[in-house]
């Protein structure tokens, strides 16, 4: 028995992000669905062009429909086209309003005790990319920061913190070939310094590195959580590294995290200790004026260290995974961060090709002063 479109629209909207609508949004788009019969792929894309507008700050889906089109694949195709045209044009948050967004986060942590250490390979490694080989060793799973284009937000429960309670054994049971040599970041499934030596992870970590002087040690962060490190004689194969970002970003995008003078004032205390520091500009995001407001930062680091001081200078963009752009659609909150024209770059979205370009070769071109110091 063929299904008649209210019963077709019924199954069809579950497989969508129509839970995800207000009250009366949902309302809006069943009007509509009945009154233009929108196929299923089309009221999927109609549901997620809605939530987009609203997540960037834009005109509401209420206010851009037509009161009336000559037919289904008018409407769509305005609204679609509308999409495409915030998406193709530079970003701005001159006028973003992220007022809505609550600082507060109700956190928990938890004891697990996990069967195997989780020491690997970088999870981007493949053999379409280059790759640094670095490893990874999560030590805590999930982050409390709310950076809005973090992949860590579709692996784990953002408000549950867990430390592995036989953390510090497993690191000393661990086997390293003594000839050869390793990098390691702590960095992927947390921040390295958010959390301190909670659980005696920082105790665990340093040992670690004191036993294993073949093993270049690096712990990442957007914090500016040093105490420890001030308070404690820190191993010469340990770096620091500071993920950073321009004002603009850090205030809009990188929620809950340490303003842009507190990453770097924390770095140069750590380098007025002896500890070697490094930055990682990942990711560059795209927005009016963003190469100049980026080359103030490049130019503010040149300025307050010595390249002796900095191991390494690395630089990204925007990558998304698809489980990372539907968190987001899933979230009632302001972001700019999906505002921008995909291209698939080896299974993932990301800006195209000369996007990329221009904001790796201006960056790079500023830290001229430092390439023959630092890598």
């Amino acid at each position: 028995m063929k299904q008649n479109y209210e019963e077709k629209f019924i199954t069809n909207i579950e497989n969508t992000n129509y839970a995800s609508l207000s009250t009366g949004h949902q309302v809006f788009f069943k009007t509509i669905a009945f009154q233009y019969q929108f196929s299923f792929q089309e009221l999927k894309q109609l549901i997620d062009f809605t939530i987009d507008f609203k997540m960037w700050n834009e005109k509401d889906i209420v206010e851009i429909f037509k009161n009336e089109y000559a037919n289904r694949k008018m409407a769509f195709n305005h609204i679609r086209d509308v999409w495409n045209e915030l998406k193709s044009k530079p970003n701005t948050y001159d006028t973003f309003d992220k007022s809505s967004y609550s600082d507060k986060r109700k956190i928990t942590f938890e004891k697990i005790e996990k069967e195997t250490l989780s020491l690997g390979a970088c999870p981007v490694a493949s053999p379409n990319t280059r790759c640094c080989n670095l490893m990874t060793l999560d030590s805590v799973e999930s982050c409390g920061f709310d950076c809005s284009y973090c992949s860590i937000q579709s692996f784990y429960n953002q408000n549950k913190v867990a430390f592995d309670v036989n953390f510090a054994q497993k690191l000393k049971n661990l086997k390293l070939d003594p000839n050869e040599t390793y990098h390691i970041g702590t960095g992927q499934s947390s921040d390295s310094l958010m959390w301190g030596n909670k659980e005696g992870i920082l105790d665990a970590l340093f040992d670690f590195a004191r036993s294993n002087p073949n093993v270049i040690l690096e712990f990442k962060t957007k914090s500016n959580n040093i105490s420890y490190f001030l308070e404690n004689e820190v191993p010469s194969n340990i770096i620091c590294t500071w993920s950073l970002n321009t004002p603009v970003i850090i205030e809009n995008e990188e929620h809950l995290t340490a303003k842009l003078h507190q990453r770097i004032g924390a770095a140069r205390k750590l380098a007025d200790k002896g500890v070697l520091v490094g930055f990682h500009f990942h990711p560059i995001v795209q927005y009016e004026n963003y190469l100049e407001d980026y080359k103030e930062v490049y130019e503010t680091l040149i300025n307050t260290f010595d390249s002796k001081e900095v191991v390494l200078v690395s630089m990204g963009t925007l990558t998304f995974i698809k489980p990372v752009i539907q968190k987001l659609r899933s979230r009632d909150f302001k972001s700019k961060i999906l505002q921008m024209s995909f291209v698939d770059a080896n299974g993932k979205a990301s800006y195209d090709l000369k996007a990329k370009k221009e904001m790796f070769k201006s960056a790079y071109d500023s830290f001229k002063a430092w390439h023959k110091d630092v890598y």
